[in-house]
């Protein structure tokens, strides 16, 4: 099965309560397509005549995919703003711009194609399973956009490796670097501590440049260099290492607990997925710690937890970012498991974009935070078929 060959395979609207409808703040509804929300805020900015940051959008969404979402500025703007790919209408006004806790949620309309007839009928079913009991909450593939072929930049952070953060930050490629970063990341790999070189080879304008500048006067100092990275990338870099290790913790407690054939694919691991079961939707009351210096396992997770810092190679004491000044890991806690709501499957019809192959669309509704792709995988691994995106 396949997801995300066309644009159009993947829909998603946001869910929002609105803060108000009063006040500075243009709240505007955006429906894109093959774009990602950055792009947009971008061209969004510069029709209003505002810096990129002035233009809010309380959530990221997938460049593959039509999705409706919501933005916000405060700003007397037009009632309509179209560009290529996207169109914003203003839907009111409100006292203060959105945040990521006015989302509700994300309604989800996909089409799976390339099912063989079997598939195609076995998929309705299998969605009716997670729609009554659930799955495992993974974090899925879209949150390791900072995994190398070594690994996660965020594990040397809290391994104090310095010399390691800035090599991979300037000289590995990582799964979701654009091709023309991968390019010059891999200059930077042949060129490396050819400061001066690679200061007139770096994207104009990127935060390469700053760290470059620095190494280029500074060449051994890569603790600083490592924190003239970003804010912003430091959080996300701890944050998809954070959310890696429980990941495993999670599989590994299910994999004790839950004896299944079935896995699911996230980056380079399979991750255990226990047979759809009253004891499985269970495991949404049950709440397990990001890991973090104050983090707290009890005796239900504990074990899972140890064997997942073993494996790697760290203890629990390790997680807090010394060699950063600004950064910290996220305190909090996930639910074990989820289930999806307001599930639906249509009936299989010919797919047009794989000739003798069937199509089905199926629609959910997901709280934030939780991933559609992995609805899909689990589903895919229920009727014990494989599943490409594009």
């Amino acid at each position: 099965m396949r997801i995300k060959q066309l644009p159009e395979d993947f829909q998603v609207e946001e869910q929002i309560a609105w803060p108000g409808d009063t006040g500075p703040f243009a709240y505007y509804r955006v429906q894109k397509r093959g774009l990602t929300t950055v792009a947009v805020r971008d061209a969004m900015a510069a029709r209003l005549k505002v810096t990129p940051s002035a233009l809010v959008f309380p959530a990221l969404k997938d460049k593959a995919a039509v999705t409706v979402q919501y933005a916000c500025v405060r700003k007397r703007g037009p009632e309509v703003i179209r560009g290529e790919g996207f169109e914003a209408t203003r839907v009111g006004w409100g006292p203060r711009a959105l945040r990521p806790t006015d989302l509700g949620g994300n309604l989800f309309v996909v089409t799976v194609r390339d099912l063989g007839d079997a598939a195609a009928s076995a998929l309705g079913p299998a969605m009716d399973k997670l729609g009554r009991y659930g799955l495992p909450n993974y974090f899925d593939d879209q949150r390791f956009g900072s995994l190398t072929r070594d690994g996660f930049i965020g594990k040397e952070i809290l391994k104090r490796d310095a010399e390691r953060v800035v090599h991979m930050y300037l000289a590995e490629s990582m799964a979701g670097d654009r091709r023309e970063i991968r390019k010059f990341k891999r200059l930077v790999a042949s060129h490396w501590g050819e400061w001066g070189y690679l200061l007139h080879q770096a994207p104009r304008p990127s935060n390469y440049r700053s760290v470059i500048t620095y190494l280029k006067d500074h060449p051994h100092e890569y603790r600083t260099a490592v924190n003239l990275i970003q804010d912003r990338l430091l959080s996300i870099y701890l944050a998809a290492y954070q959310s890696w290790v429980w990941n495993h913790i999670v599989g590994i407690y299910l994999d004790g607990t839950h004896s299944s054939p079935y896995r699911v694919r996230i980056m380079r691991s399979r991750f255990c997925l226990p047979e759809p079961s009253p004891e499985l939707a269970a495991l949404q009351g049950q709440l397990v710690d990001l890991p973090r210096l104050t983090a707290h396992y009890d005796t239900v997770f504990d074990a899972a937890a140890q064997a997942a810092f073993e494996a790697e190679g760290l203890a629990l004491h390790d997680f807090k970012a010394r060699i950063l000044r600004r950064v910290y890991l996220t305190k909090g806690e996930r639910q074990v498991a989820f289930v999806p709501t307001d599930v639906s499957v249509g009936e299989a019809e010919p797919d047009e974009v794989n000739p003798g192959r069937a199509r089905v669309a199926v629609q959910f509704a997901l709280d934030s935070g939780r991933y559609a792709t992995l609805i899909l995988k689990a589903a895919a691994a229920l009727i014990g078929d494989d599943i490409l995106v594009r």
